[in-house]
């Protein structure tokens, strides 16, 4: 079980992590909790109506990390815009599609990452812990796992899984080999997960 995910009995995964790795996955997630910013419950002074109709915001994010964990719905890179009225229209409805879906999305992301942690923190063991996990904290699991790699793939500029060939031949002195290591790691642990959630 070291290093991968594995089905537990009635569902749900387990995992063994040493100390080491329940740190970095733990930091990471608090970061990725810190650039997702606090829910709008905090901004509304806790005022549960407040944050119903909350609009979210209607601009891509400025962080490029953030632009990939909140892409816009409407702009396809792939697919330019056939005119200039084509290219203003997906804008307003990108624009709109984000002020009524963002905050929640966030939402998740929040959630997914501090279930990650909470789950960390309940690990009692001295130079490591087997996770278990139930099958709802797996999907937690899952999303955070993705939001993690997603995250440290737009600080490494990675566009597609073709640029992660280039990851396995970098040299040892290269600043983003430690990046780059925790990015194949969390590629491995989600695969793991996955084919343990497949039926």
């Amino acid at each position: 079980m070291p290093g991968q995910f594995e089905p537990l009995p009635g569902g749900g995964a387990a995992v063994a992590l040493d100390d080491v790795e329940i740190s970095i996955i733990r930091s990471l997630a608090v970061q990725l909790l810190e650039l997702i910013g606090p829910g709008p419950a905090e901004d509304a002074q806790g005022d549960p109506l407040a944050e119903l109709f909350a609009d979210g915001p209607s601009e891509p994010p400025a962080d490029p990390v953030l632009r990939r964990l909140f892409p816009d719905a409407y702009v396809d890179p792939e697919q330019p815009p056939a005119s200039p009225r084509d290219a203003e229209e997906r804008r307003e409805y990108s624009a709109e599609f984000r002020r009524y879906t963002e905050n929640d999305l966030r939402a998740g992301k929040r959630e997914n990452a501090l279930a990650v942690i909470r789950s960390l923190d309940a690990l009692a063991g001295d130079g490591g812990a087997v996770l278990k996990l139930s099958e709802r904290e797996s999907q937690q699991w899952l999303g955070a796992l993705n939001d993690l790699r997603l995250a440290i793939g737009a600080r490494l500029e990675i566009d597609d899984e073709d640029d992660t060939d280039l990851l396995y031949r970098l040299p040892d002195e290269d600043p983003r080999k430690p990046m780059v290591m925790a990015y194949l790691w969390l590629g491995g642990l989600q695969e793991t997960l996955v084919s343990t959630l497949m039926p």
